[in-house]
């Protein structure tokens, strides 16, 4: 069932969805060609969507395309095998592209911090003003209160322009890193299928049948120890909890988002153990390099280096507090 469901996986890529629907035989490979260690069905999900479909479009468009030259370049230069190559390009593009946007993120989140004693005033004297201004005009309790959150909306927006932290700016890293994710995961799992639109294809799917290392030796292959499976899951319920314990007083909805991104990393088990180890192998590096850069952004001569402002909620000890908060939450509570 798992290896079904693995070959259908990624033509449902952004919505972590699978679907069910049957697929072709797969045509005999060229003669000579080594043939693929996955499952047969795996191979042939690349196709199953018919001519033009949209998996298809993705995985030969020009970010997937780009993905693959990024690969190829870091084999040919760092001349490691493919499981070191892809180490190197994950710690890489974390480090070059997602750690500058997240600690652009923390400065954001910090300066929008910082001004929250601001809007709690502004807050304050606008509703007693709206009040005054509504017994003295007759104003019902509706028309109050659409006068007071229009103004509010407006006050607020105008503190944002003042110190140039919108909100909407800490999203910057979540539209750049999660299309990245998706065209590496892509452009391996068409060096993975001999699917790629480049002219090594063939070449590189016969190097990655050979370029693992210690249980998986064939990266075309899926974990079928679910090492690298369970290590992705685990690792991403790490960053989930890191982040649940440095947040006090969450509100409802991060209370929600937490749990679903809890769920989340729970699915990505018995997905990762459906898909070529190259993928799980990315996707591991990936998330470790993600835990690292969340507990870096941590530490306070990090942040003065980022020119992070500094916030009420700031800590001298993270690490420390971090400790305990995990030791009292998951150890000592009886």
């Amino acid at each position: 069932m798992l290896n079904r469901l693995g070959g259908r996986w990624l033509r449902a890529l952004p919505a972590l969805q699978l679907t069910a629907r049957g697929l072709p035989p797969v045509p005999a490979p060229p003669s000579g060609a080594k043939p693929s260690a996955l499952p047969v069905r795996a191979v042939a999900s690349v196709s199953s969507a018919g001519a033009g479909g949209w998996y298809e479009a993705l995985a030969a468009s020009a970010p997937v395309r780009g993905a693959e030259d990024v690969l190829l370049a870091a084999h040919a230069a760092t001349g490691l095998p493919w499981w070191g190559s892809i180490l190197v390009t994950s710690v890489a593009l974390r480090g070059a592209v997602t750690l500058p946007l997240a600690a652009y993120q923390h400065y954001i989140l910090a300066k929008v911090e910082n001004l929250q004693p601001e809007i709690k005033n502004i807050a304050r004297h606008l509703n007693q003003e709206v009040a005054v201004r509504a017994n003295q005009l007759g104003w019902s309790k509706r028309v109050a209160r659409l006068t007071y959150l229009k103004n509010m909306r407006r006050f607020v927006s105008e503190l944002y322009i003042r110190d140039n932290c919108h909100p909407f700016k800490a999203t910057v890293l979540v539209w750049i890193q999660l299309p990245m994710w998706i065209f590496m995961s892509v452009a391996l799992r068409n060096f993975s299928t001999g699917a790629t639109n480049s002219e090594a294809g063939f070449s590189v799917q016969e190097q990655l049948a050979t370029g693992g290392v210690l249980w998986f030796p064939d990266l075309t292959a899926l974990d079928s120890t679910w090492i690298l499976p369970v290590s992705v899951g685990v690792v991403n319920l790490l960053i989930v909890e890191i982040f649940a314990l440095q947040k006090i007083g969450m509100s409802r909805f991060q209370t929600y988002i937490t749990y679903f991104v809890r769920v989340v990393s729970v699915l990505m088990i018995p997905i990762a153990a459906t898909v070529p180890s190259s993928i799980a192998l990315y996707w591991l590096c990936s998330s470790l390099m993600g835990l690292s850069q969340n507990l870096l952004l941590r530490s306070p001569g990090f942040r003065r280096l980022c020119r992070i402002p500094l916030t009420k909620s700031d800590s001298k000890t993270p690490y420390k507090d971090l400790f305990v908060a995990f030791h009292t939450k998951f150890i000592s509570r009886k």
